[in-house]
């Protein structure tokens, strides 16, 4: 198969361990799109968290898209262009809010550029923090204070206890938000409906591109959509074991340029 589109989570996959790209890596995408293919980053990160990568890669230059916030915020890297957005329902933030509280979770937001966080504050709030590289503002009354469009609520904690709170959280809200982890510490909430696997079909069609055409690497749960979508679904040899079920191949590690390897072997001529 002539795969044209490369599609990318970001941590855990793209970047290794020290969240780099390592330069194997970097060299063959760059290659692949010197060869005419198309990368896209489908990250649950905010798009500043997604822009100095997607720029490292030459994505404005080769027309690379960015599919950030789960593929709630699709961008045109060549344009800058917002191609789909989806909002996160604010009339749920009172009640999400309520949920939380008596718990050590850590309720979070952005704007254009900065992270909006609950008073609950913990240290893997800093972990968000660390990867936008950007002001983190908490407030005191996060609903009154959330009065501009957002994409997603992101709950920040210990795994156990975010556990807890996905069981709940699903049953609250079956068919009106999607719940599902991005990390052991991540808990997404995200308008309903919306998903790596569920937007990445509008961009193809955007893009005149059948799924069959598309290989997409991932490692964690909120890329199972994605993978499973894709006429080739890659899990990294770091990945999740029910991410490796539903994969058509799984590569080594992102400390062993995993994604380099299986370009090599399935896509760069």
């Amino acid at each position: 198969m002539d795969y044209k589109l490369i599609a990318l989570d970001i941590d855990g996959t793209l970047t290794n361990s020290k969240k780099e790209i390592t330069p194997r890596t970097r060299y063959a995408l760059l290659e692949a799109q010197a060869q005419g293919k198309r990368l896209i980053l489908a990250s649950g990160r905010h798009p500043i968290g997604v822009y100095p990568i997607a720029r490292d890669l030459r994505m404005d230059n080769y027309g690379g898209y960015i599919m950030s916030f789960n593929g709630g915020k699709i961008i045109d890297c060549t344009t800058n262009r917002t191609i789909v957005t989806k909002l996160f329902p604010r009339e749920y933030l009172p009640d999400i809010i309520s949920v939380l509280q008596g718990s050590n979770i850590t309720a979070i937001t952005w704007d254009d550029k900065r992270i909006f966080a609950n008073t609950t504050v913990n240290d893997y709030t800093y972990v968000e923090k660390d990867v936008l590289k950007t002001e983190m503002v908490v407030v005191e009354d996060f609903v009154s204070k959330i009065k501009f469009d957002i994409n997603k609520i992101l709950l920040a904690g210990e795994p156990d206890e975010l556990d807890e709170y996905q069981k709940i959280f699903s049953e609250r809200y079956d068919g009106l938000l999607e719940v599902y982890k991005s990390a052991p510490y991540f808990l997404e909430l995200m308008p309903f409906g919306v998903s790596k696997g569920s937007m990445l079909p509008l961009l193809l069609d955007h893009l005149g591109v059948s799924r069959d055409e598309l290989i997409a690497f991932g490692d964690h749960y909120n890329d199972m959509t994605m993978i499973g979508y894709a006429g080739m679904g890659v899990a990294m040899g770091n990945g999740e074991a029910e991410v490796k079920k539903i994969a058509n191949f799984v590569c080594p590690s992102n400390d062993e340029d995993g994604i380099a390897e299986t370009l090599h072997k399935f896509v760069l001529k």
